[in-house]
């Protein structure tokens, strides 16, 4: 490649990244100007909410979340593994879904965050988990989370997760100022 093809490739990219950014700043600001100023309950830069248009949650979580401010963090799935790396129970459903939960927050205190800074959940469940043990998971969940303005959360039912002993695994994705 000559030297020439090298300079257009870098002003080209240098241009695209200038629309990129134009282009998010733009609807940052705009953004801005619809969000309610709600600072004292939900994180800066962070609007969550249930459109009057779409159907009530069945559950605390919010359907939409609009990030409009700070940095994106995004978790890994968390499993039932301790800093050791062991797995803290093979069969406690409860124990597995609490160690995740610290795992996760562990991982946004790393990068300066809360737990109110989530804005996002998904949960997987593998199917040998026993429906009747579901509700412990929203028991966990509640005492982790900004349940006046919970994040947007999707929840599935998995055949196995990768390691046949992992019963829950959640990943989670945070703003953070």
């Amino acid at each position: 490649m000559t030297s020439k093809q090298e300079l257009e490739i870098g002003m080209k990219k240098r241009l695209l990244i200038m629309i990129v950014v134009s282009f998010l700043l733009g609807n940052s600001l705009a953004a801005d100007k619809k969000a309610k100023s709600n600072k004292e309950q939900v994180p800066a830069g962070v609007r969550l909410l249930n459109p009057d248009n779409m159907a009530k949650p069945l559950s605390t979580y919010s359907q939409v979340a609009e990030v409009t401010g700070g940095k994106l963090v995004f978790v890994a799935g968390q499993v039932g593994v301790g800093a050791d790396g062991k797995l803290v129970s093979r069969e406690d459903f409860k124990a597995q879904a609490e160690q995740a939960f610290k795992n996760i927050k562990s991982a946004v205190e790393a990068v300066g965050g809360t737990m109110s800074n989530l804005v996002k959940t998904n949960y997987y469940v593998a199917e040998s988990v026993d429906a009747k043990e579901m509700p412990a998971l929203r028991e966990i969940r509640d005492r982790y989370i900004d349940t006046k303005n919970p994040p947007t959360s999707t929840f599935v039912v998995v055949k196995r997760l990768a390691n046949p002993d992992y019963l829950v695994e959640i990943e989670a994705v945070a703003a953070v100022k």
